[in-house]
């Protein structure tokens, strides 16, 4: 029931605003406006993977782009999946394990176009400043010594992290991808948008409470439940997957607190940080826990 529930407040969020409601599918709503909004969904999920990666997609109408920040833990594991496939893929092909991750790696950041990691490291030129002078920093396009730094920090623990592992890349990719972009909408909902203009006050209008986090945070249970369809032993990997939800609204939090808020630029950084503690996880707790 509330997993139903949490897909309803998904679909209809457009529908309250439209008509400046609060409707309550559960409390005598209008259940004639919820096949419309459900048939949205595709238009939405493109637009978010329009929007989140650089894909070679085809929109083929005009897309909506005000909800896609709804979308992004979709888009996470969509992206996971994908990659771990990918991983499989090569290692069928007995390619190193080194070898295999950076190549994972750089098609992640392919994929992504690179969206959070320069995210990521404008935070970190901004953080190395005084505080009155961090959103000036964070705004400059060009990247300090302090971004650099943070980038090879990022990419390189990716890399090890996953070439550590001897099995459950798909897994871990997909639990870190699908978890770090949850922790961006624990960040859009909880903490006040920086900037007087910017994409960050489109997001926090799709996404104005906790309830709205909702339909993720089911996604990712359910995503990292899965591993205990085979059998006892695999408990370990779920151990390890379900720690994004703590590790998530940490990192969400602890930018937050050091910023006063957030921004576009943070909200990046939340979702490399929030990938890489996950990985580094998987890296380090799954030799230790019994299969």
């Amino acid at each position: 029931m509330m997993v139903v529930y949490s897909v309803l407040r998904l679909a209809l969020i457009p529908i309250r605003e439209k008509h400046d409601m609060a409707f309550d599918p559960l409390n005598g709503g209008d259940w004639k406006a919820i096949a419309p909004a459900i048939a949205a969904f595709p238009r939405q999920l493109l637009a978010a993977l329009l929007f989140y990666t650089q894909l070679p997609l085809t929109p083929g109408t005009t897309l909506a782009f005000e909800r896609v920040a709804c979308w992004a833990p979709v888009v996470g594991v969509l992206l996971g999946v994908g990659l771990g496939l990918g991983d499989r893929l090569l290692a069928a092909w007995h390619l190193p394990d080194l070898l295999r991750s950076s190549l994972v790696v750089c098609v992640w950041l392919w994929i992504t176009g690179g969206l959070h990691l320069d995210g990521a490291m404008d935070t970190a030129d901004g953080l190395a400043v005084a505080p009155d002078r961090r959103l000036a920093v964070m705004a400059d396009s060009a990247s300090g010594a302090f971004a650099v730094m943070v980038a090879i920090a990022i990419l390189l623990l990716k890399t090890t992290a996953l070439a550590s592992l001897s099995h459950g890349h798909l897994l871990a990719l997909t639990a870190a991808a699908g978890w770090g972009r949850w922790g961006q909408q624990v960040a859009i909902a909880y903490y006040p948008y920086l900037k007087a203009t910017g994409k960050g006050a489109l997001h926090q209008a799709a996404l104005r409470s906790g309830w709205d986090l909702l339909p993720g945070l089911l996604l990712l249970l359910g995503v990292c439940a899965l591993p205990l369809g085979s059998g006892n032993s695999a408990w370990p990997l779920t151990l390890l997957a379900l720690t994004g939800g703590a590790i998530a609204p940490l990192v969400a939090y602890g930018f937050g607190r050091q910023l006063g808020g957030h921004t576009g630029d943070s909200y990046g950084a939340v979702v490399e940080w929030t990938e890489t503690l996950i990985l580094l996880v998987f890296a380090a707790g799954y030799p230790s826990l019994p299969l």
